[in-house]
């Protein structure tokens, strides 16, 4: 059993303490906004002049993957080949995850503007070849508050939950704030809330998602979703690269209100040291150390392997995003 199994078998019988916090690295980049997701190729003194290759992206995932700290790591289906062909899960208990659909809202290439249309369904991934490779998958859908694109959704969805349920493949489900849509931004969250349940509540047991991937819309708006159901396991994203601040800040507070999974993408693979802070991302989960103390050790530790920071340690300890900035948010 992998250790992302063993947590979730905990939590959901009530049993949840600190150290079962899931931590998932989301590494799927080039399936939303293409090649230049990878990132740039990083010197140590800072200065980048290109793209990453596929083989530096790949030794960049396999590296997160021998450190062995995350639970679940999310690639794409090619690069999930690529990387048992390398043997990179051997002696670890990592699980491997991959993304199992593409909604358009996601589809981040360089001077396109497919985001500021409603999401329309979409799979690249087979679902005759996803179990051979993996038996978990990422499973993505955007509701809008328009009729017709969120109906078609929701059927796509269904036909999803089928495949997967012949081929004994479990999915996680990932729900983003509306992408195109004329909805108050203080009703969004709750929108989405009242969204989830509704799409779930036509679902047996055995179809639903092992856990949820959402927004993280503020202490109300995670609290109220996470209270509501104890056997749906709720987890945030991560969102844009923001500081190292905000990146330790969503992992505490996620926590404190009730998320108990977290799923970082650009928090990890732009960071500096992906290492180091997928390190501290564990410190601060299980409580040991708090957001500003664990920003301080992580430029101790660039400092101590010569790496130059994208900011100095004052600007790098501020708060940023807004949601982590709540009256019942930051401490």
């Amino acid at each position: 059993m992998f250790r992302l199994d063993e947590k979730l078998a905990r939590i959901r019988a009530g049993q949840y303490r600190r150290a079962d916090f899931i931590i998932a690295a989301a590494l799927d980049s080039e399936m939303g906004p293409g090649l230049h997701g990878v990132g740039l190729a990083r010197e140590r003194d800072g200065s980048s002049k290109r793209l990453r290759t596929r083989a530096e992206f790949l030794d960049a995932v396999e590296a997160v993957i021998k450190q062995d700290v995350v639970d679940l790591m999310l690639t794409s289906v090619s690069n999930l080949e690529a990387l048992v062909r390398r043997d990179a899960y051997r002696g670890v208990s990592v699980k491997p995850a991959i993304r199992a659909n593409d909604t358009t809202d996601i589809w981040g290439l360089r001077g396109a503007t497919y985001h500021a249309r409603p999401s329309r369904p979409f799979r690249t991934a087979s679902p005759a070849r996803l179990s051979e490779l993996a038996d978990l998958g990422l499973y993505s859908i955007t509701f809008n508050n328009d009729r017709d694109a969120d109906l078609e959704s929701l059927e796509a969805f269904a036909e999803f939950r089928a495949d997967a349920a012949a081929r004994g493949f479990s999915y996680f489900l990932e729900v983003f704030n509306p992408n195109a849509s004329s909805l108050a931004a203080a009703d969004a969250p709750f929108f989405v809330n009242d969204a989830i349940v509704r799409a779930l509540a036509g679902l047996t047991e055995a179809e639903r998602p092992r856990f949820l991937k959402v927004v993280y819309n503020g202490p109300r708006a995670l609290e109220e979703l996470a209270s509501f159901d104890p056997g749906l396991v709720v987890g945030v994203l991560g969102g844009g690269a923001g500081t190292t601040r905000d990146c330790f800040e969503l992992i505490h507070q996620a926590e404190k209100y009730g998320a108990r999974v977290a799923l970082f993408g650009r928090k990890v693979h732009l960071a500096e040291s992906p290492l180091d802070i997928v390190r501290l991302m564990r410190a601060t989960a299980e409580g040991s150390l708090a957001p500003a103390e664990a920003v301080r050790a992580y430029h101790e530790a660039l400092r101590k392997a010569k790496i130059a920071p994208d900011r100095d340690l004052a600007a790098d300890n501020e708060i940023t995003e807004a949601p982590l900035k709540s009256p019942r948010g930051a401490r």
